[in-house]
């Protein structure tokens, strides 16, 4: 595993180092890139390395299969990443990149498994998050794991398993009124008001917000390496990436910049398009990428089911944006009712209980074959950020589905389930 050489600012490259945890640039605000001596990596790390990793062990390496491009840092895993990579039954070309595979269900799980790797190694004791469901429920298992207190700040209306994983995990569980804005403006706030207090550094919270510490973008850029090797080293055509926080997205691009640089993928290869797709009711990426806007605006009344896309401004809206337009490829937001509708479709067609993130995907996937700017044939990845099975009460609510009948009172006890 290498070491890390330092830590740089996005934009303006500004130099810190890695020996002790960083969160924003001091000086800028901007987020930070891990990295590494790249010509020192060139050296031993090649792209048949993650395979005899894989091999050599016992157990699932998963995403630290690719423990040579990353952090030198002991693991604090539960098994996060290498999940399958589904093709479609219907369209020959698209493969669905099944996130729901990962331990608590998304996603999440690579960065926020990375993330507290690396608050471990630092002896960190208290990290807070503000989030949308998924990366609440990812902390709390990691934190768990780690022997480290969380701290979890959601909307009352994330999905009820978001909630239930911080209170089983033992978090501490904060369920705001309001958007995922407003937790993470909560968040700040205690940070500040305990330093204002003088509490003792080890006592005071870290936050590990999206793309306000470096190793969330790491955790979450092997899902560019996994799809790359399980495409057998080459890029597909286009990747559609349900686009929230767009932590992926970025940690993916950042991947593929990676491979390059290492020769893992010949230099000037065409990249793929890189599509994100939001819903309709929370667009804000959308409505700055039609509008050919550099940053995004506060999305007004932002509402819609599929609560991982319910974020009204991402930290990382114009490094997004820049992404889009230099692969070519743009943002598309559906309604809630093509979301639902596409759940349901491919739930009977394909045997995939999609998450409403995944299947905004899928609709807009739908949508430009429809209109004939995608083929059937062009290969697309697509990914399914959480598992369906997440959201049974949103799904449900939208649905208009309710249980049918009643339940019992009284639960008989005798019987052939347990002792008479």
């Amino acid at each position: 595993m290498p070491k890390i050489a330092y830590l740089e600012s996005v934009r303006t490259h500004n130099r810190l180092s890695a020996d002790v945890p960083q969160t924003l640039d001091p000086a800028t605000a901007e987020s930070l890139y891990v990295r590494y001596d790249m010509d020192e990596l060139k050296k031993t790390a090649t792209r048949d390395l993650p395979a005899k990793a894989a091999a050599a062990s016992v157990t699932s390496l998963g995403m630290w299969r690719y423990a040579c491009v990353l952090p030198d840092v002991t693991p604090v895993t539960l098994g996060e990443g290498w999940t399958p990579m589904l093709q479609s039954k219907r369209y020959p070309g698209l493969y669905i990149k099944e996130e729901g595979a990962n331990p608590t269900g998304a996603f999440k799980a690579r960065g926020l498994g990375l993330a507290v790797s690396m608050a471990k190694h630092y002896g960190l004791k208290h990290l807070a998050v503000p989030s949308a469901g998924n990366a609440a429920g990812a902390l709390a298992a990691y934190a768990a794991a780690a022997g480290i207190t969380a701290h979890l700040y959601m909307p009352k209306d994330v999905p009820f398993a978001n909630y239930l994983e911080g209170i089983v995990y033992g978090a501490d569980v904060h369920m705001v009124d309001g958007l995922i804005s407003d937790c993470a403006r909560l968040v700040g706030e205690e940070i500040k008001a305990q330093k204002a207090a003088g509490l003792p550094a080890e006592e005071v919270w870290f936050d590990i917000s999206t793309l306000k510490e470096p190793f969330r973008v790491e955790g979450k850029k092997t899902m560019g390496y996994e799809l790359v090797e399980q495409l057998g080293w080459t890029y597909p055509d286009a990747v559609f990436y349900p686009t929230g926080g767009g932590v992926g997205l970025i940690g993916m691009w950042k991947a593929f910049d990676e491979m390059e640089e290492l020769g893992w993928i010949e230099k000037g290869s065409k990249r793929p398009k890189m599509y994100a797709l939001q819903a309709s009711g929370c667009a804000p990426i959308v409505k700055a990428y039609d509008e050919g806007k550099q940053v995004s605006e506060f999305y007004q009344h932002a509402a819609t089911f599929a609560a991982g896309l319910r974020v009204p401004k991402p930290y990382g809206d114009q490094i997004i944006l820049d992404i889009l337009r230099e692969s070519g490829g743009r943002a598309i937001g559906s309604t809630d009712e093509a979301i639902l509708a596409s759940i349901l479709d491919w739930a009977k067609n394909e045997g995939l209980l999609l998450s409403p993130e995944g299947a905004a995907a899928t609709a807009a996937y739908d949508e430009l074959i429809a209109s004939g700017e995608l083929k059937p044939t062009d290969k697309v990845v697509l990914f399914n950020t959480g598992a369906g099975l997440k959201y049974t009460d949103m799904i449900a609510e939208a649905m208009h589905l309710r249980r049918p009948g009643s339940l019992p009172t009284s639960m008989p006890v005798g019987g052939i389930i347990t002792p008479v």
